[in-house]
Order: C-alpha cells, then sequence, then structure tokens
C-alpha cells in the first residue's frame, strides 16, 4: 500500500480565504498531493493522499497554524492514489445546507465514540440510528436497522426529517462526521432532546471496530468508490 489517504474537516471562522487557498495549493503541489480541500467562512474539509512521507509534511505545515492543530484525520491506505486531480476551492459552505441559522462553529451536538455506539448496539437499546447520507450511498452498506432518510442531496435533510419522532434517542451518522456537525443541530433546533453524532462517521468506526453491526461496504467520494470494513476498496 503506497498511498496514505486523509480526510478531516473543522467549523471555525476564517477569512483571508484567498490567500490561504493559495498558500494550501502550493503546499499540496510541492509533496504532489492530490484530492480536494474546500475553505469557506465556516471552516476547512480535506480529502487528500499522497506517499506517507509528504501527508506528514503536510499534516505538519497545516498544524503549524494554530487554527487548525486539534485537527483529526480518518486514514486508510491504496496501493494506487485515488484522486486524479489537486483542487482547493472556495465555497459558501463546507458541507452545503443552505440554513444560516445552524452554526457548528460555535456549538456541536453530542457525541458517541465508535465504542460507546457498538455498546448500546450489543445491548439492544432502543434508538433511532438515522443515516443522513445520500440514497446512493446507502446502497452500498449501512448499519443495521438504520433509519435512512431517501435524499438524493444533503440539501434536502431538514424536509426529510419533518416527520421523524422525538419520542427516542437519535444517533446520526455519515461517511466522515461534517453532514452530522449540521445535522444534529438542525434536530436540536427542533426540539429533539437526545440527539447524538457518530464521532468520526463510519470510517472511524470501520477504523476503532471493524464492522460490527454494519452491513456492506462505506461509499467514498474517490476512485475507490466504497471501502469495506477494514477500510480496503471494494471489488466491483
Amino acid at each position: 500500500m503506497q498511498i496514505l489517504n486523509i480526510a478531516g474537516y473543522k467549523f471555525i471562522a476564517l477569512d483571508n480565504l484567498s490567500e490561504l487557498r493559495i498558500a494550501l495549493f502550493n503546499q499540496c503541489e510541492e509533496l504532489s498531493l492530490k484530492g480536494t480541500i474546500l475553505l469557506s467562512p465556516e471552516g476547512i474539509n480535506i480529502s487528500l493522499g499522497g506517499k506517507l512521507a509528504d501527508i506528514t509534511a503536510f499534516k505538519t505545515h497545516l498544524m503549524a497554524d494554530s487554527r487548525f492543530n486539534d485537527m483529526t484525520f480518518r486514514e486508510s491506505y491504496s496501493s494506487t492514489q485515488p484522486f486524479k486531480r489537486l483542487k482547493v476551492k472556495l465555497k459558501k459552505e463546507i458541507i452545503t445546507l443552505r440554513r444560516p441559522e445552524i452554526c457548528p462553529q460555535t456549538q456541536r451536538a453530542p457525541a458517541i465514540s465508535p465504542q460507546q455506539l457498538k455498546q448500546w448496539l450489543d445491548q439492544g437499546r432502543t434508538f433511532t440510528i438515522l443515516d443522513t447520507r445520500n440514497t446512493y450511498e446507502v446502497a452500498f452498506g449501512t448499519f443495521a436497522g438504520a433509519t435512512h432518510l431517501n435524499i438524493e442531496d444533503f440539501c434536502e435533510f431538514p424536509k426529510a426529517v419533518e416527520n421523524l419522532t422525538a419520542d427516542k434517542p437519535v444517533v446520526m451518522f455519515c461517511t466522515g462526521g461534517v453532514r452530522c456537525e449540521k445535522a444534529g443541530l438542525h434536530l436540536l433546533n427542533k426540539g429533539f432532546s437526545e440527539v447524538y453524532q457518530l464521532d468520526g462517521g463510519i470510517l472511524n468506526y470501520f477504523a476503532m471496530i471493524g464492522g460490527a453491526h454494519y452491513e456492506g461496504a462505506c461509499f467514498v467520494f474517490d476512485e475507490r468508490v466504497a471501502l469495506t470494513p477494514n477500510l480496503q476498496p471494494i471489488t466491483l
């Protein structure tokens, strides 16, 4: 496995985005990294692949900036580069929901660790496990018994949960966690009293737990298409 792939995000108020975009692009290009970095006034979202030494150098450079020194990343390896090109893009949101009242830079729904989620599932506790992803992602795999919303775009999430009942706890999940940062706040704003987001998403669950209670693979947005619970690309 020659390529280390990393995915991470942070919600934080950012300015001077054009200068930051140029600096990150130049750093990635110098290290021959490929993938996508999204920048917006609400934060940063990173998905990159490259050789171990180059990814390590990038992370060292990134974390020298005090705004990003506490970022964590989901990691997986592949035999080939799963990204075709390097893109560093400026966006209005790093994950688009179009709900300006939701501000994950300053507020966060409670998180549940992969270990605790497995324990709850092992115990058969009563709660809604909610898949916030799109239908084409769910088709590759999801947690056993999960509720999914039949949405084609995350922007549809607020309407899709209008009939979701608040009579039991909700544990929500997505690929790496970024969507749940906004989805969790939306449910709290709607009056749900007990909402949790799976810390680090499915990829962190795979890394910490494996495939217990999960059926299938996890869709990823690169040439690998989807990853098995041992974080290996599926064979199509």
